[in-house]
């Protein structure tokens, strides 16, 4: 089998994540990693996908001793192989951040999440729409932390970014809308709380 193989597993395995069917999708994305390590090698930058992909799935079955290990094997390739500072490395970083967010190891999350901010912001500027998943990001972790000061303007300068760059009715549009909502219920704020909600609950339902 070839790269060529391996792209079709790939994208086969991205199918089925999106499907829900995270058990196949795990058979086939172990068959997409040995093919691609019998093929290229153990330090290709398609083997660090596939990695990354791998661990996805095993945190969808809460096995995250699995997905913490496989991370951190996508991290170190990529970061050989395209420097510390490349947006597919904030990608790895990001996942990493949010599986020790998933884990309540929020004290790891942090430094994560901002590493892959701050290269994020320098690689694409400060206005990308990926800039705006890390912040939201990094806002959820700090939320969840009580430390709403700090969460509250990543949050609006998230949604700014978003409201640039995505149409009014994206999905990430309805998440920041929750986000927001359930941050200003909880810091007493229920008018601005409710208008978010309606907001996101517009979006969802015109997605149905």
């Amino acid at each position: 089998m070839t790269g060529i193989d391996w792209e079709a597993l790939n994208d086969e395995v991205m199918s089925l994540y999106r499907q829900g069917r995270y058990d196949h999708a795990l058979v086939v994305a172990k068959k997409a990693l040995l093919v691609i390590e019998q093929a290229a090698g153990s330090n290709h930058p398609s083997v660090a996908t596939s990695l990354n992909a791998l661990a996805l799935l095993y945190c969808t079955q809460r096995r995250y001793a699995h997905a913490e290990s496989l991370y951190k094997q996508a991290l170190a390739i990529r970061t050989k192989i395209l420097g510390p500072n490349h947006p597919d490395v904030a990608m790895i970083l990001n996942n990493l951040a949010g599986l020790y967010f998933t884990m309540g190891r929020h004290a790891q999350a942090g430094p994560f999440f901002k590493r892959a901010l701050a290269i994020r912001e320098k690689a694409l500027g400060p206005d990308h729409p990926s800039v705006a998943t890390s912040l939201n990001n990094l806002a959820g972790l700090y939320d969840s932390m009580g430390q709403y000061t700090q969460a509250e303007p990543l949050y609006k300068r998230a949604l700014a970014i978003w409201e640039k760059t995505l149409s009014p009715d994206h999905p990430k549009m309805a998440t920041i809308f929750e986000n927001l909502a359930q941050f200003y219920m909880k810091t007493g704020w229920e008018k601005a709380a409710e208008e978010f909600k309606k907001r996101a609950a517009a979006i969802r339902a015109a997605k149905r």
